[in-house]
């Protein structure tokens, strides 16, 4: 995916009077923290925003350049309003470049489970994880292939592909996907399974 990179300005005046009016003229006032805590004020063309984030995920690192100054940030929450979707404040978080930080990646499965063609249940329990590393090497998504899947078989956090430099935080032992049998299927093949034993 590309990068996503949006032009804001400086924002002098706040409150909500000033909030309203900046509104009217199609652009969205937001807020910029940084790592030890200072604010800074700023405002984005609408427009722009909306596109450009139309497909990033919590991980993906945005740039806000500011009077020539850019900065490597998350979106970390947006307020809408709940009659017409429309985004009424920003907030970001700046990320420090070279230094490790922690946050949730998503997880994506994709491929058609062995164990599925065989009758079986896809289950996702976890949907995301924890990970700890440099700006430079947060992945945006963690793709996994599910296609070789089998019944009884499942996929945990310790079992997933990540780059290097990337730290898991989350538990190892947490299943991101498995193939089971309904309990009715379950049952009738212990009941075989006893019989075959008795013979």
């Amino acid at each position: 995916m590309s990068q996503v990179i949006l032009a804001a300005r400086n924002r002098a005046v706040t409150g909500s009077g000033e909030a309203r009016r900046i509104r009217r003229t199609g652009r969205i006032p937001a807020v910029m923290y940084g790592r030890s805590g200072q604010a800074l004020t700023i405002d984005l063309d609408a427009k722009e925003f909306s596109n450009g984030i139309k497909n990033i995920s919590a991980s993906t690192i945005v740039t806000v350049e500011v009077d020539g100054k850019s900065y490597d940030t998350f979106v970390k929450d947006t307020q809408r309003n709940i009659r017409d979707g429309n985004i009424l404040h920003v907030d970001f978080y700046e990320v420090e470049s070279g230094v490790a930080l922690r946050a949730k990646v998503s997880i994506h499965i994709h491929g058609n489970p062995v164990g599925v063609r065989e009758g079986g249940i896809l289950e996702f329990p976890l949907h995301e994880v924890e990970v700890e590393c440099l700006p430079k090497d947060l992945p945006e998504r963690i793709d996994v292939d599910i296609a070789e899947l089998k019944v009884n078989q499942s996929i945990h956090v310790r079992d997933l592909a990540l780059g290097e430099g990337i730290r898991i935080i989350s538990g190892i032992d947490q299943v991101v996907a498995l193939v089971k049998f309904a309990k009715a299927e379950a049952a009738a093949a212990a009941e075989e399974a006893s019989e075959a034993e008795a013979k």
